[in-house]
């Protein structure tokens, strides 16, 4: 948890960080682990998928965008970029974080799913992730202490440097989203998998002083141009408050 001079109560506001998983892969396609497999591109639905978050993205002036180091979340990053108004500001952009790549499967990586379903470390995957080791890779635990770190270190940093009010991309991979997202939640990681992170999907996350606050999971739809405006105190709303404020459709 991050500590600050001021109670909580007088924030006047937090980073956001956008947690973009990339489009789908070859890989994805076919019901093999990638992890770390170099070669691994998107396919043509991962394309259109990457091109449809940039377009969400490009109401948002983004600060800066993280990347893994592999290359499906590098072609995911510059269409996010491409999309982004340089004319209004600059980008600046750290392209490689290995804090967030992919989690090392080890022997598991290169297989089916099909086939690591049969495994007797799977069902320790799906019901108590925190006890499991790829053999020859690292643990889940592992994945998501590291992951956690590198994204709060990014946002501290692009918060001092740009504001509360700033709003940043982070593109890496389904476990390692989902294992943030287990954390901003407060969750234990044994429940991590209760947490579905699609291809191309938007996650929301905000830390604060006294807490992370978690806007949206695995979003794939909807209007993102709310994020504009300055971000509310740390306080959650008693009552649930009166949410963004969206633009609103004309009527036909």
């Amino acid at each position: 948890m991050r500590s600050h001079p001021y109670p909580v109560s007088r924030l006047v506001g937090m980073a956001t960080v956008l947690l973009v998983r990339h489009g789908r892969t070859t890989a994805n396609a076919t019901g093999v682990l990638a992890g770390r497999a170099a070669g691994v591109r998107l396919d043509k639905v991962g394309r259109d998928q990457a091109a449809h978050t940039a377009e969400r993205l490009a109401a948002v002036p983004l600060v800066g965008v993280v990347s893994s180091p592999l290359e499906r979340c590098r072609q995911t990053s510059r269409f996010i970029l491409d999309r982004q108004d340089h004319d209004a500001q600059g980008v600046p952009v750290t392209p490689i974080e290995n804090g967030i790549t992919e989690c090392d499967y080890g022997e598991w990586q290169g297989r089916t799913l099909a086939e690591l379903a049969k495994e007797s470390l799977w069902s320790v995957v799906q019901s108590q992730p925190s006890a499991a080791v790829f053999p020859g890779g690292e643990s889940l635990a592992t994945m998501q202490a590291r992951s956690v770190a590198a994204i709060r270190r990014h946002d501290a940093v692009f918060e001092a440097e740009h504001g509360p009010g700033a709003v940043w991309a982070a593109v890496s991979h389904g476990d390692i989203i989902k294992s943030i997202l287990a954390d901003a939640l407060g969750m234990h990681l044994d429940l991590f998998q209760r947490i579905t992170v699609g291809p191309a999907s938007v996650s929301i996350v905000r830390y604060g002083a006294g807490r992370p606050n978690v806007h949206a999971t695995n979003t794939d739809s909807g209007d993102l141009s709310w994020l504009r405006a300055a971000p509310s105190t740390g306080d959650a709303p008693v009552g649930g408050g009166a949410g963004t404020q969206a633009p609103v459709p004309p009527r036909s």
